[in-house]
């Protein structure tokens, strides 16, 4: 009996140690799983409500308004529907209904639907009113807006309901660590603590920033136990508060801050109040949210169409590998057969391999003393080694063009790396970066990036970690698409390969 009590136990453990884990890997997305199943929600009500409107004035017995003249055929109709809806859509992001950041507020979220709602009935009017071949009545217009509205509404209030309802159970919610004390720190966390709808579950609480404090938090962070930390002392000092500010920059977490609101009228800040008190986030990237829906989106579509285009490429450089050296074709284990890894997004390692450019076994010799004196980023964490000896004849030629970096397409489909981003990094560089290089951590690492189109090789490392910062800052899909076709012509020119 004792022997089955214990073994149920464990296998009780077992499944919470599994269950733990399932949501601090996969439910952390959920803010963006509600964000985004919201724009699909909506079209589908939007489609419905022309629908309803369309049987509710060609079909319902309606003493209150005039015989039908003219019938839309209901082909002709729903394809005119399908494409409103699409504007409305547009409407509906202009006026922040799609926000990643920030748990909705009921009256709020109707508020928008409302402006929405009128903004795009006021499109349909100016576009189709005019036309009585489209519609002999304006009363489907009008019918399509209120349905739009109740429809809208009723889908939104059920997914903020599930939202909340996970949040409740501590699925998708992030863990915060505040640090402060006084009035406003105690209300941040009782306004937390009561409130579980907003997603937060308040891990820790500090009075004082010190160096116990900050390895404590270290340990949490690495056991993905903290998501973001929470300044709640207005009257900290700068140099404290920067301090705060760095270790989360460096620990790739989110900031935030209580603060004046006038300090909310500075850029790249968003607020959310918390118990009446003005909870100030600094914004680390443009790439959170829907910009991170966005950028994923655009590395999908676009390595899934160089993979084909440059399959024959692919499938040539692998050919030429083998004719001059032999095996492997791959480089993605190293002379001691343990597999190469990078450092990529929040710190985390992923397995890289990319076209073998040297000779096999000498992988181990870039730190030797005899490479280190031809290396051309001394002082530096990188090592760039100047007429490395190891490279091949057909690894000269296929780093000048690129080439061995092809596979790293298969990474980008896999979503371990991004077409665009600062370089690979490297775990033995990462570990001599300095707090400011590791901002960088903060996006996943690209094929290419503004950094390689400005200098490629010859950059120094700060003016590298610079532009990379200044991508994540003023990223877009447009920056992205410009660095992309900037580079073949940077490769394309005469560069001599190291």
């Amino acid at each position: 009996m004792a022997i089955r009590l214990a073994k149920r136990r464990r296998q009780k453990s077992a499944y919470r140690n599994v269950s733990e884990q399932f949501t601090k890997e996969h439910m952390k997305r959920a803010e963006l799983l509600f964000g985004a199943i919201l724009v699909p929600v909506d079209y589908l009500m939007l489609v419905l409500a022309g629908v309803t409107a369309y049987f509710f004035r060609f079909y319902a017995e309606l003493g209150f308004i005039p015989d039908v003249v003219y019938r839309i055929s209901f082909e002709q109709y729903v394809l005119i529907v399908l494409l409103t809806a699409v504007v409305w859509l547009v409407v509906f992001a202009f006026t922040g209904l799609y926000n990643i950041r920030g748990t909705r507020r009921i009256v709020e979220e109707v508020r928008k639907i409302l402006l929405a709602c009128s903004t795009g009935v006021l499109i349909i009017i100016v576009l189709f009113f005019l036309d009585r071949d489209l519609f002999s009545s304006r009363f489907i217009i009008l019918a399509a807006y209120l349905f739009a509205i109740a429809y809208v509404t009723i889908a939104r209030l059920i997914v903020l309901s599930i939202e909340r309802q996970l949040f409740a159970h501590g699925v998708g919610v992030n863990f915060v660590a505040v640090i402060g004390e006084g009035h406003v720190a105690s209300v941040i966390v009782h306004e937390l603590k009561q409130r579980t709808s907003l997603g937060f579950v308040v891990q820790r609480t500090y009075s004082r920033f010190t160096d116990e404090v900050k390895a404590e938090l270290a340990e949490l962070i690495a056991a993905e136990k903290i998501d973001e930390i929470i300044k709640a002392d207005p009257d900290l000092s700068t140099e404290k508060s920067e301090e705060i500010f760095e270790f989360c920059n460096e620990h790739h977490i989110i900031f935030k801050y209580a603060a004046a609101l006038s300090d909310a009228q500075q850029a790249n800040l968003s607020i959310r109040p918390i118990g009446g008190i003005p909870v100030i986030e600094v914004e680390r990237t443009r790439l959170d949210g829907w910009g991170r829906i966005a950028k994923r989106l655009f590395d999908i579509i676009g390595s899934l169409i160089l993979i084909i285009v440059s399959s024959p490429l692919m499938l040539i450089t692998a050919l030429a590998i083998v004719i001059e050296s032999g095996f492997p074709v791959v480089f993605s284990r190293r002379d001691d057969d343990s597999p190469v890894m990078r450092v990529g997004q929040n710190g985390k390692k992923f397995r890289y391999y990319k076209f073998r450019s040297m000779k096999p076994g000498t992988d181990s010799q870039r730190y030797s003393e005899e490479l280190q004196d031809n290396n051309l980023r001394k002082g530096s964490p990188l090592v760039k080694i100047k007429d490395d000896p190891r490279i091949t004849r057909v690894g000269r030629v296929i780093r000048r063009l690129s080439l061995d970096e092809l596979p790293e397409f298969l990474l980008v489909l896999k979503g371990d790396m991004s077409l665009v981003g600062p370089r690979p990094h490297l775990p033995e560089e990462v570990a001599k970066y300095h707090k400011h290089h590791k901002r960088v951590l903060n996006i996943k690492p690209g094929i290419t990036g503004m950094a390689q189109v400005s200098g490629r090789s010859d950059l120094d490392f700060e003016d590298e970690v610079r532009l990379d910062t200044v991508y994540m800052e003023k990223w877009s899909l447009l920056l992205d698409l410009i660095i992309l076709l900037k580079t073949p012509l940077i490769v394309l020119r005469k560069r001599k390969a190291l």
